[in-house]
């Protein structure tokens, strides 16, 4: 039995008993810091000594063992459900611990939810006062969640005097964006900010309660540095290589003696405004490779929360199963096309700045699992399909030439205009004088649908240049496969959605040597993926 599922069953009579007073003498084990900094504790009560009582802290180890001069040899990830609580945290440094005769670098991402309740409480403190700001549920979540973190992993003071100011921080941004009733996407960047900042200096300071040497590093301050674009900022490499490799230069040539460096995932500092920015969703993975490639790893693991990359959606499909190996171009498609295990871009550093560095993907949940490794290349001999993915929601746009037929530069003036209006292609089918395309509004963060105003506006961008119409609530299938063999592919899936009465409304293959493209109603689409998924992999 788990040591949470254990406190379930514990019905505590909750008394209003004081904290204990901390003095100038107290030691870093006195565990009442609230009183300390004069401020009201969340539940302060038995509730807390309950919980801490209850977890069991299993003795760690340095895991380069005895050795004074160990350079660092690993990369590891871990995503926001793997440090969820102060339970999971402790199972992180267990792995990371565990892992023999290496000396890894850690990259975390915020805590559970908390990327999400900073949004929310972005959004609610539009619509506050600034006096009321403090009592926005989100913001008491996020501080009840890391306070009680921070006691039951045992942290320092020091530690906790930085999340206190960190906490302080964030209640002043949400009182300013309050008071000028504005949330741009500057700030955004800023406000979600918080959750891996406060993760990351929990972790590392229960690694040193442990006697295991850590430092917490946030990245935008070691040299990850990024172009302006807030809440999708990208990767200025060269920069960043250069800045990254100097960073820990130390920790590489044995200058410096051995420990284990934790990182904040998705952030980076814009180069010219030299403000915190994001990477977008799912972001550190991008932070995990990038480490790797500017530290010349051979290997960089990201922890998720299944078993690697699946054949499909686990949540559509019962029978998905992991795929042992993919190559960087598929693992980029997958992403890209709805598989939510990686960030879309962080196959670019490993395929792109480095000769042989794999991207292993593994569960944090399941040690035992081999995961998925990921690499430049793999035996495509027997390979069939390998995922099939769904993206849902996405606007089919139709765009006819009103010109004569041959004009040179149509399409050129057709992305012309969509990079005008700030709008992203996914799936593109052309002919001499018309293209079928889908938009994707928001690769960010603050996932939404185009809204009227948006596809109007670009309706009339292409008066005098073409006759367009735009429809709703497609999805698109995408087969992640063999396209060598693309006609024993199709020849299966016409015959399974054919007996399905399932119409494709579009497919695309282009130049992607991985990936078949199916556009298909919202309303079929999920079907139509199980049925994909027996043909190709059976049943569960």
């Amino acid at each position: 039995m788990r040591a949470f599922d254990r406190i379930s069953s514990v019905k505590p009579v909750f008394r209003q008993a004081p904290c204990r007073q901390v003095t100038s003498g107290s030691t870093r084990r006195n565990r009442s810091w609230f009183t300390r900094i004069q401020i009201t504790p969340p539940r302060c009560s038995s509730r807390l000594e309950i919980i801490a009582s209850a977890v069991e802290h299993e003795p760690l180890q340095a895991p380069w063992g005895q050795s004074t001069n160990k350079p660092l040899n690993l990369v590891v990830k871990f995503g926001g459900s793997s440090v969820a609580t102060a339970e999971r945290m402790m199972e992180v440094a267990q792995i990371v611990c565990g892992i023999e005769d290496s000396a890894p670098v850690v990259v975390l991402s915020a805590m559970g939810k908390t990327t999400n309740l900073l949004l929310q409480a972005g959004s609610e403190a539009l619509h506050t006062s600034p006096k009321s700001v403090g009592s926005l549920q989100p913001l008491r979540a996020i501080k009840e969640l890391h306070r009680e973190t921070a006691y039951v992993l045992n942290v320092d003071e020091g530690t906790k005097d930085e999340m206190e100011s960190l906490l302080l921080q964030l209640t002043q941004l949400l009182v300013g964006i309050s008071i000028m009733q504005d949330l741009t996407p500057r700030a955004k960047d800023s406000l979600v900010s918080f959750g891996e900042r406060l993760s990351t200096r929990l972790f590392a300071a229960y690694l040193r309660d442990q006697g295991v040497p850590a430092t917490q590093y946030d990245a935008p301050d070691i040299g990850i540095i990024t172009n302006d674009n807030f809440t999708n900022a990208d990767i200025e490499y060269e920069l960043t290589l250069e800045k990254l490799n100097k960073t820990f230069k130390g920790h590489m040539d044995g200058t410096r003696a051995p420990e284990i460096p934790v990182v904040t995932g998705f952030l980076g500092r814009g180069k010219s405004s030299g403000a915190i920015t994001t990477l977008g969703r799912g972001g550190s993975d991008l932070t995990c490779t990038l480490l790797g490639a500017a530290l010349g790893m051979k290997e960089v693991q990201v922890w998720k929360d299944v078993d690697g990359v699946l054949t499909s959606d686990p949540r559509i499909v019962d029978g998905a199963k992991p795929v042992e190996t993919l190559t960087f171009e598929e693992a980029t498609e997958l992403a890209f096309f709805g598989a939510t295990v990686l960030h879309p871009l962080s196959m670019q550093p490993a395929s792109e700045y480095t000769d042989n560095m794999g991207v292993r993907v593994k569960n944090s949940y399941n040690r035992s699992a081999s995961g998925t490794l990921i690499s430049k290349s793999r035996n495509m001999r027997d390979a069939l399909v390998t995922s099939i993915v769904l993206k849902q929601h996405v606007t089919l746009v139709d765009i006819v030439s009103t010109r004569m037929l041959g004009q040179i530069g149509f399409l050129a003036k057709v992305f012309e205009i969509f990079n005008s209006e700030g709008l992203s292609v996914d799936v593109v089918a052309t002919s001499e004088v018309s293209v079928s395309l889908t938009l994707d509004p928001a690769k960010t963060l603050w996932e939404r649908d185009l809204i009227d105003e948006e596809l109007e506006a670009l309706m009339d961008a292409f008066k005098g240049v073409a006759k367009t119409s735009y429809r709703r609530g497609y999805s698109i299938l995408s087969l992640i496969c063999n396209v060598t063999r693309t006609s024993e592919i199709l020849e299966r899936v016409f015959g399974v959605l054919g007996k399905e009465n399932i119409n494709i409304h579009m497919m695309s293959q282009g130049a992607s040597k991985t990936n078949i493209a199916l556009i298909l109603r919202d309303d079929q689409a999920t079907h139509a993926l199980r049925c994909l998924h027996k043909e190709f992999f059976g049943s569960s």
